[in-house]
């Protein structure tokens, strides 16, 4: 079975979600609710998490959770593990209780934080549970928390959904001016499209472009490429930005620029070279490939680097120039 990614940093901020299984209802009382909140709170505590923010739903949660010690895995297994204990116990009843492994996206706090906590403060809403006016009243959820001084867990930091609401201050004023952002922003489509509220539990990270490759740099200096397991439907994107990069440090190390590759013809040596070390070292399609490097039909690009390596060894220098080259 496919596995997604995981990215697991010191510092690191994480939107993690998972579902009952089968998407049974989970948290279907108050005691349930208390019971994962517990674990939660301990979870926090024992692995040194700041909780910026989460949600309980009857068959989801939402967490976002800021990693110090780079702890994310054990910390999650620590947590599903212990609940799934004390509610089999509870309940008399054995099974799998979770859909599976949970699903958890590296955040760009510079961009994303506000946004997702946002998003997670509103689910009851998005979701027909309860309206906006009585999201104040959502028992489960880090909005609760705000609201109720007194009952804040140590582990729980809220201050960043007021920060991105403006600046906010976690005063009474403060935290009223927020409950009127949500109840705008509750009703605002176009602000929710800007913020990407649709993107918010797709994919593996949520950050920009750069944000992403960064990330990607910072794991792959840890693996090499070839030991890296970018499969899954929901990494597609994962697997594009490493061909970019593949790509990028070809041209780099063959001095190309994107002005070359418009300039030269389909077939130049440089650009069979480059294609053949993407498709011996990727998964990238031909169509991929020949956009990339403007090489024409995709068909093209199998023909020129089956030609390339059926070459006498003596022949193939570039290729073996530009393989040193990215591997150094």
């Amino acid at each position: 079975m496919p596995r997604s990614l995981r990215i697991e940093r010191a510092n690191g901020v994480y939107h993690i979600i998972n579902r009952g299984n089968y998407r049974q209802d989970l948290f279907i009382n108050e005691g349930a609710h208390l019971a994962f909140e517990s674990c939660l709170f301990e979870a926090c505590e024992k692995c040194g998490w700041v909780l910026e923010g989460f949600c309980v739903m009857t068959n989801h949660f939402h967490l976002v959770v800021r990693t110090p010690k780079g702890n994310l895995i054990y910390g999650m297994k620590w947590l599903q593990s212990t609940f799934a204990n004390r509610y089999h116990k509870f309940r008399q009843i054995h099974g799998k209780l979770f859909q599976g492994r949970y699903k958890s996206l590296i955040v760009d706090e510079d961009s994303h934080l506000g946004a997702l906590l946002h998003y997670v403060h509103l689910n009851p809403v998005r979701a027909g549970m309860i309206s906006v006016d009585d999201l104040k009243n959502y028992r489960w959820s880090s909005y609760w928390y705000l609201n109720h001084k007194k009952h804040r867990p140590s582990c729980l930091d809220i201050s960043g959904a007021l920060e991105a609401a403006g600046g906010l201050r976690d005063t009474a004023a403060g935290i009223r001016k927020y409950g009127e952002y949500l109840k705008w922003l509750a009703t605002d489509d176009a602000a929710q499209k800007e913020m990407a509220f649709e993107k918010m539990c797709r994919g593996w990270a949520l950050g920009s472009k750069d944000f992403k490759k960064s990330v990607l740099d910072d794991e792959l200096s840890k693996k090499p490429l070839e030991d890296q397991n970018f499969e899954g439907r929901d990494l597609s994107e994962v697997n594009e930005l490493l061909w970019e990069r593949l790509l990028e440090q070809c041209l780099q190390a063959l001095s190309k620029t994107n002005q070359d590759i418009q300039a030269d013809p389909k077939s130049a040596e440089w650009k069979v070279a480059i294609a053949t070390v993407l498709k011996t070292r990727t998964s990238a399609p031909n169509i991929w490939i020949s956009t990339h490097l403007a090489m024409g039909v995709s068909q093209a690009v199998s023909r020129y680097s089956s030609a390339l390596l059926a070459k006498p060894k003596r022949e193939r220098k570039l290729l073996a120039e530009l393989t040193a080259r990215i591997t150094e």
